[in-house]
């Protein structure tokens, strides 16, 4: 009977907890309302030049990388097939909507060690940066076989460097 009260005490903070998180969470999403729609994958896709699976760790706006993207099926990790082909990259997450960037989106590619929740190993993570609607952003792929994700980075650069130039922003 002595530690029904610590017990029921402990529960209620746990619970107060989760509620302040999901609600945290619902106010994230409601800030971002404004943030555009991902575009679907065209129906005249041609065939991929490469096709690696890895992991999606996030997307964030440019130069935040600790400041996550909730909306569109972008808030969560998942497993993803990230496909390069001449009209853009695809990015297929697992339990969302696949994504299309087409290429005249992108805007740069790059490495990174840590984003958000994610830290790995010096230069673990690839990085895209393209925009979403008028907002700039950066998505990171965990991608483990380093050949791989050197093929992919390799891939994404020759698709930024077809991508017409945008004043004011750097590829």
């Amino acid at each position: 009977m002595d530690r029904v009260w610590p017990t029921l005490v402990i529960i209620a903070v746990l619970g107060a907890v989760i509620a302040l998180m999901a609600m945290g969470w619902r106010a994230r999403r409601r800030r971002q309302s404004a943030v555009s729609r991902p575009q679907a994958v065209p129906d005249a896709l041609g065939p991929a030049a490469l096709s690696i699976d890895g992991y999606y760790v996030a997307t964030t706006p440019s130069g935040e990388p600790l400041e996550r993207i909730a909306v569109h099926g972008l808030g969560f990790r998942s497993r993803t097939t990230v496909s390069v082909h001449d009209e853009g990259l695809v990015i297929a997450l697992r339990g969302a909507a696949t994504v299309h960037v087409p290429t005249r989106d992108l805007r740069g590619v790059g490495q990174a060690t840590w984003a958000i929740d994610r830290v790995v190993e010096k230069d673990g993570l690839v990085v895209v940066m393209w925009m979403l609607g008028s907002m700039l952003v950066d998505s990171y792929f965990r991608v483990t076989d380093r050949a791989e994700a050197t093929a992919l980075i390799a891939a994404v650069a020759d698709l930024v460097s077809l991508a017409e130039p945008r004043e004011g922003i750097a590829s």
